[in-house]
């Protein structure tokens, strides 16, 4: 594969994804019966979902493994999005709680231009994953930082930067703090790749990076094949666990042994 990034070299967006991987952390180890239903499944559900979708067994117990391995990736993907800019020049991404708690800091000595605000040599941000993640007194108390911010430092903007933003955009942020609307030109609300083609000199950087992180990806998880594949044998023990049902039908037994995960102690089951 030919390397077209020029703003981060591929040992280092590899080294990148990996850790990223990772981050996933206990996530990736294998589901058992004993894990799959640690937080007591609900038995009802499973089989209004298997039959209203038209799903097998394998493919609704897959589904539940994914939905529960999936409720904190969110902050590993975070990582990667904060991450990656600390290799790429003039930008520092301070270890988590210091130098004011910003994600990322980007400096330039030739001056960063701000739309109608002129051009300012620091900007600091905070990232999002998704434009719908903070709730109004969250997006209060994020101003209210920037502005603190703007106090201290007259040669600076900050950015709440998107990496799921609604359209791709770089506009002036406005929100409501105390039941004010309030906006300021040198707060910024800017979508992922905005804040891409501002620091890497490239307008179409992100584009670029999602273009080759497939295959990285893909390369990543063959180098780590053996440490983070999960092997799950729910299914494998819920058949197991319906073939000693006295019930002709398969998708019976296999419904009944769903039901012992969370009603095995409830009048009836429990004989």
């Amino acid at each position: 594969m030919m390397w077209n990034l020029d703003f981060i070299t591929e040992q280092e967006f590899t080294d990148h994804v990996k850790a990223t991987i990772e981050k996933y952390g206990e996530k990736l180890e294998s589901f058992d019966l004993k894990r799959f239903n640690k937080n007591i499944i609900d038995p009802i559900k499973l089989i209004f979902d298997k039959t209203v979708y038209q799903s097998t067994w394998d493919e609704i117990v897959s589904n539940e493994i994914f939905r529960q391995r999936d409720k904190s990736n969110n902050n590993d993907i975070g990582y990667f999005h904060q991450r990656i800019f600390q290799y790429i020049k003039n930008c520092h991404v301070p270890p988590n709680g210091e130098e004011g708690g910003w994600d990322v800091i980007y400096e330039n000595a030739e001056g960063i231009p701000i739309p109608d605000a002129g051009s300012v040599h620091t900007v600091y941000v905070e990232m999002k994953n998704k434009h719908n993640t903070m709730n109004s007194a969250s997006a209060g108390k994020t101003f209210i930082k920037m502005q603190n911010q703007l106090l201290n430092d007259d040669d600076c903007a900050c950015f709440l930067v998107e990496a799921i933003a609604q359209r791709s955009q770089n506009i002036k942020w406005e929100t409501t703090v105390d039941k004010k609307k309030v906006g300021h030109k040198l707060i910024r609300r800017v979508s992922l790749d905005h804040f891409y083609a501002l620091v890497t000199g490239q307008d179409d950087a992100f584009y670029q990076m999602c273009m080759v992180l497939p295959s990285v990806i893909e390369k990543a998880v063959r180098e780590l094949d053996g440490t983070i594949v999960p092997h799950d044998t729910v299914i494998n023990e819920l058949s197991e666990m319906a073939a000693k049902q006295d019930i002709e039908s398969e998708d019976m037994a296999i419904a009944m042994a769903a039901y012992m995960l969370g009603f095995g102690s409830y009048k009836g089951f429990n004989q």
